[in-house]
């Protein structure tokens, strides 16, 4: 498979220096839950470092008041009341929806579990917020993450999008790992070319870009596919893929998805490894979103 050269970070967009505001891209965020508001809250710090704009809104009413307590040390994004959300899909750039929003947490409900039931149905109202604006805004740019993959439907994809999936995610998604009408079986998936082969069959079908994260990031669109390596055993702490669904949100607004994709993924690792030289694994999604900017900059400067 084709190994993502560093050089392609060079036609990423660059802010001229006469620009104005928002001139170098706004886009919205759609997650958080009452269980996962700090989600959406690092997919934010990655983008508000890129964008001009960030606009945050979550069907979680408690995550506006988290939200709000957090703007008083972080100013660089804008809560928004979840009856406009419409109104700024509209004028963003582009817009990730999933992060920290709730999944199913069974496949088999049991009514005596309230808890479970509780979940169960976050997990319904993550299937129809995520159905309602992919299907409503299918021409905008989109990037999907988190729980709106693991309880979509794939049909509901919009040409052009980008997905983030984790293994688990994908196979959630498209019905498991291996998918014998297209020739593909669970032993050409153990190779690279064969996850590789599986990964541009269904970037095919739905017409998208896909990340497929791990220690090797596999990312497909329907022509074409690019092995990103690099990153370390740190990228498993929770909320790096957040942070990874932000800084691709932000690229995507001004960048075509495969460019913004691939990049996002090479970028991220590159930060991570970065972290590694000093502290090991002990860093966490926080300090990855630090590190992102500097990281950006020099690669794509130097």
């Amino acid at each position: 498979m084709k190994i993502f050269n560093p050089s392609e970070l060079k036609k990423l967009y660059k802010p001229k220096q006469d620009s104005s505001n928002e001139d170098n891209g706004s886009v919205t965020i759609i997650g958080g839950s009452k269980l996962f508001h700090g989600a959406p809250v690092l997919s934010l710090k990655a983008a508000s470092r890129i964008v001009d704009m960030v606009f945050f809104a979550s069907p979680e009413p408690s995550v506006g008041r988290v939200a709000e307590q957090i703007k008083s040390r972080l100013m660089s994004f804008i809560w928004i009341p979840w009856n406009e959300v419409e109104e700024y899909i509209k004028k963003s750039d582009a817009v990730l929806i999933g992060p920290g929003l709730m999944r199913f947490t069974s496949e088999s409900q049991n009514p005596n579990d309230k808890t479970q039931m509780a979940n169960d149905e976050e997990g319904k109202r993550t299937r129809e917020v995520t159905e309602r604006f992919l299907k409503k805004f299918p021409n905008h740019k989109w990037v999907i993450d988190g729980g709106s993959l693991q309880t979509m439907d794939p049909e509901w994809i919009p040409e052009g999008a980008v997905l983030t999936p984790n293994r688990k995610e994908f196979g959630l998604l498209f019905g498991g790992k291996s998918d014998r009408k297209f020739g593909i079986t669970e032993d050409t998936e153990k190779s690279t070319e064969g996850t590789e082969k599986f990964v541009q069959t269904m970037a095919k079908k739905y017409q998208c870009t896909i990340v497929l994260k791990g220690p090797e990031t596999v990312v497909c669109n329907p022509g074409e596919c690019v092995l990103v390596k690099g990153g370390n055993a740190g990228m498993t702490k929770g909320g790096t893929g957040d942070v990874l669904a932000g800084l691709t949100v932000a690229l995507l607004a001004k960048n075509e998805p495969f460019l913004a994709a691939a990049s996002a993924s090479y970028i991220a690792k590159a930060a991570a490894d970065e972290l590694y030289k000093k502290v090991g694994v002990n860093y966490n999604a926080d300090d990855l979103a630090d590190k992102i900017p500097e990281v950006l900059s020099r690669l794509t400067n130097t």
